[in-house]
């Protein structure tokens, strides 16, 4: 079991995940700015970080938010997917550059002027990111003037300050490794907020050695995805500036495809993990599993109805064991989806404890206080310290059936603090 004492406890074992892999530099520095879209004492912070290949690859992918309102930074890397080499990202926190005035304009011309202080680097080599408020513009002077510290800052020692640089409501920052042959794969994310991603989730940037050929990074990236950080959801909001990249320096051998693809697969789901004990104002993550389905997107969406049910999110949280309105958000889509559907051949479980099989209700006394008890000792502090509190989680399973097709969704409860943190948020 997972567990840390303390920020420095936590920072430690994020410090070994950190070393980056061979061809990879990395650095960040911080600015302050006024919005030109309200009126403020005191000025905003604002973080900058470089993610750089030592030399341009060939070898990347990333995939996109579905978000039919996509920030600049989404718009420019979908063009960037069809260059035949790529150099690094560049990421800001604090303003998510989407349908601003002249957004596409301002990052590029951030990105030309990185390229020219890294000497002579096309900005068709460059990657944006930016996440942070929707509507707001870039303040693009102060940034350009922050470029010459962030180039001069590159080192090839550790992602770890890239993923504090890029939290946003984020409590602690998170990063995963994997040992995959004799390379790594090393990645990182923020994300605490409108996580229902219809790709990633907000921005998650990943770094190996492996020497892989793009046309495999790509299906890879998309396969272990959908199966990981497309699978979680705090809140049900898509967010317009969902990106996950990977990039190869290919200074290691390659390896076999299901190895590479397990460790990426292990890597994404751990971050997927922590974003969710992570969540703004989480008390509980719920983990879902349904079986018996059709096919797997039944299964997916049976998962996302129970974890997205505002009164299953609030039973939860309160720790009460009101099941009936897990079983009710079941039927509520199978019979929206118009699915074949019979109550008497379905089995649900909190806790591994039984609560509705043969179709009927498995209540009593004793149930109600056990499952009281299991949702109390999976509690976080919706407080969020500055560190993973526990891995424990609300484990819900539903068997539809006896075909073959499943699949897990994690999911957060609905606080009060996640309603203060959002009413907030631009305080």
């Amino acid at each position: 079991m997972e567990s840390f004492t303390s920020e420095a406890d936590y920072l430690k074992e994020l410090a070994g995940r950190s070393v980056l892999p061979e061809g990879f530099r990395c650095s960040t520095t911080s600015l302050e700015f006024y919005p030109r879209e309200r009126s403020i004492e005191k000025p905003l912070p604002m973080s900058l970080a470089l993610i750089l290949l030592d030399q341009p690859s060939p070898d990347f992918a990333a995939v996109f938010t579905r978000n039919r309102f996509p920030g600049a930074p989404v718009l420019i890397g979908r063009k960037r997917l069809a260059r035949q080499r790529i150099r690094g990202i560049l990421v800001n926190n604090k303003i998510s550059n989407v349908f601003a005035p002249h957004g596409e304009e301002d990052a590029e011309s951030l990105l030309a002027a990185l390229g020219a202080g890294l000497g002579s680097v096309p900005a068709e080599e460059l990657f944006a990111a930016s996440t942070g408020v929707i509507g707001w513009s870039l303040p693009r002077k102060e940034m350009e003037e922050a470029l010459p510290r962030l180039v001069a800052g590159l080192d090839g020692s550790s992602l770890l300050k890239v993923a504090r640089a890029i939290m946003t409501t984020d409590a602690f920052p998170k990063v995963r490794r994997a040992a995959v042959g004799r390379g790594s794969i090393v990645a990182t994310a923020k994300g605490a907020g409108m996580i229902e991603p219809n790709m990633a989730t907000m921005l998650c940037f990943i770094c190996t050695d492996v020497a892989m050929p793009r046309e495999i990074l790509r299906k890879e990236l998309s396969w272990c995805v959908e199966r990981s950080l497309n699978r979680i959801s705090v809140d049900s909001d898509q967010s317009t500036s969902d990106t996950a990249i990977l990039l190869s320096s290919g200074r290691a051998p390659a390896v076999p495809r299901t190895e590479f693809r397990a460790a990426l697969r292990e890597v994404l789901s751990g971050l997927a993990f922590d974003i969710m004990r992570n969540a703004e104002g989480v008390g509980h993550v719920m983990r879902v599993k349904v079986t018996g389905a059709d096919v797997e997107a039944t299964a997916v969406s049976v998962a996302r109805a129970i974890v997205n049910s505002p009164l299953v999110k609030t039973a939860i949280f309160g720790n009460d064991p009101n099941v009936g309105r897990i079983v009710s958000a079941i039927g509520d889509y199978m019979g929206n989806a118009g699915r074949p559907f019979d109550p008497a051949g379905i089995t649900v479980r909190m806790g591994g404890v039984d609560i509705f099989a043969g179709g009927s209700f498995l209540l009593d006394a004793g149930k109600e206080v056990k499952l009281s008890a299991y949702l109390k000792e999976r509690l976080l502090d919706t407080r969020r310290p500055p560190w993973p509190q526990h891995d424990r989680t609300v484990d819900i399973k539903v068997v539809l059936g006896a075909l073959a097709a499943e699949a897990e969704v994690l999911g957060s409860d609905l606080s009060y603090d996640y309603v203060r943190e959002n009413a907030d948020y631009r305080s």
